[in-house]
């Protein structure tokens, strides 16, 4: 019997390092060659490792949301013949325990949930530094999504609520009473009565009032208890990604966004007689691919918009092709798959490949490929839009267009009032190399061809 042990592979594209998100071994199982052991997460995508060889779990060479070396040791199995560790090695290399805990580290309690991604790659989010809690996460390498909570015996429990009435059944009390509640901001429902057929008296008022300002139970609603629980989650895998970049492109990039109504009555009306006339064979069309459109015709004016900028060289590189990256949200977390050659598409072409990339992205089977290269992102949060957003810029990108819901709003036309479907583009811009100007225009002409959609079709 002999020692194999599997390290870090190169996935390329310069990547030096991954995170563990799952173990699919224990230390003492069987596994078959090409069997898959554990999935890592490298900077978007999440890759399996298979085994090369059959044999025998003897350790693993990292908790869940530790990051491992390219090349660092993964696993360890005990194999027939000789292995790729010699024995005198093996012996003077000390062996992980069987179930490695991982270092105890300060976790922040999450003060605010994005996603709705305000547009960014992601969708995605800002929130604000949080108070650490300064217990380690127990063992996150069998729970990797642990939590914990306050033991109720180091606080002082809050006291059992009043019974409420039956639902129908109104509180009994005389106009005086009433009125002296009302003014104490007290609902009656939750007020016992001690004069007849449960009649609710001014003493019975005070009881209450008095036990609230004790904090006894007697006249407390349940509804308004304090509670004292605290939970802590570990952020490992995507979330742990989107957390960075997001850090990143807010540290880096001077943000510049710029909204704009557009009137899409033209467009929404075309939208619906293509699809009544060739929805049935080519596919339903989504507002998503016609801004796509828009956007890939604006481009031929500014080019400047489809590109990545590298802020350590002081490089700038645009591109002719526009490679769209289109923000989803997933059960993981936001993701951006790339619509490729966007420029090469018409609507149902575009259409279809956002149909399938956001479900191999929600799938969990979208590929580095599907998810890298994007030389300019849109994000769209549908009918949850809002009015205004302030788009995340996708590093190294220097623009993301921010799509907001749509509305009939009244707008003055020819001196009369007409209700017409209005929305918002939310869009933010690199300041570093996109001045303001240029910015606006970029817009104005993207908003030219929403609202004039036959232009869309022309060249």
């Amino acid at each position: 019997m002999g020692i194999h042990v599997i390290k870090m592979p190169d996935l390329g594209e310069g990547i030096a390092e991954v995170e563990v998100v799952a173990w699919h071994v224990q230390p003492g199982d069987t596994v078959k060659e090409d069997q898959v052991l554990a999935d890592v997460m490298t900077d978007k995508a999440t890759v399996e490792i298979p085994s090369p060889v059959a044999g025998t779990i003897t350790s693993l060479g990292g908790a869940i949301g530790q990051s491992l070396a390219v090349g660092a040791e993964l696993i360890r199995l005990e194999v027939e013949g000789a292995g790729n560790l010699s024995a005198t090695k093996a012996r003077q290399e000390p062996v992980q325990s069987a179930a490695p805990t991982a270092p105890a580290e300060e976790v922040a309690e999450p003060q605010l949930a994005a996603l709705a991604h305000a547009g960014a790659p992601p969708q995605a989010v800002a929130a604000a530094p949080a108070p650490s809690v300064s217990k380690p996460v127990s063992n996150p390498a069998s729970n990797p999504a642990s939590s914990r909570a306050t033991n109720p015996a180091a606080r002082p429990a809050p006291q059992s609520a009043v019974p409420m009435r039956a639902e129908g059944d109104k509180p009994l009390a005389p106009p005086a009473v009433r009125q002296r509640a009302w003014d104490l901001g007290v609902e009656l429902q939750f007020v016992s009565g001690s004069g007849p057929a449960g009649r609710i008296t001014h003493a019975d008022l005070d009881a209450h009032v008095e036990g609230r300002r004790n904090g006894a139970g007697g006249g407390s609603d349940e509804r308004y208890a304090e509670q004292h629980g605290e939970h802590a989650t570990q952020v490992i895998g995507l979330r742990r990604k989107i957390a960075e970049k997001m850090q990143e492109a807010k540290r880096n990039i001077p943000h510049f966004t710029y909204v704009e109504e557009v009137d899409v009555t033209e467009l929404e009306a075309l939208r619906i007689q293509l699809n009544a006339r060739y929805g049935a064979e080519r596919g339903k069309l989504t507002l998503l691919p016609l801004l796509m459109r828009a956007v890939v015709l604006a481009l031929r004016s500014y080019p400047m918009m489809s590109a990545r900028y590298d802020d350590e060289h002081n490089l700038l590189t645009t591109y002719d092709a526009a490679h769209i990256g289109i923000a989803a949200q997933t059960d993981n977390g936001l993701m951006v798959p790339v619509v490729r050659h966007a420029e090469s598409r018409d609507p149902w072409s575009s259409a279809a490949e956002i149909a399938r990339l956001a479900e191999a992205a929600r799938s969990g089977r979208a590929t580095r490929d599907e998810l890298t290269g994007s030389t300019i992102t849109i994000t769209s949060l549908g009918a949850l839009g809002g009015i205004v957003t302030t788009p995340v810029i996708n590093r190294p990108e220097v623009a993301i267009v921010g799509v907001n819901r749509i509305v009939d709003r009244p707008v003055i036309r020819d001196g009369a009032m007409v209700a017409r479907k209005m929305m918002n583009l939310s869009s933010s811009f690199d300041h570093r190399v996109i001045d303001g100007m240029v910015a606006a225009q970029f817009v104005q002409a993207i908003r030219g061809y929403l609202e004039f959609p036959a232009t869309l079709f022309v060249e």
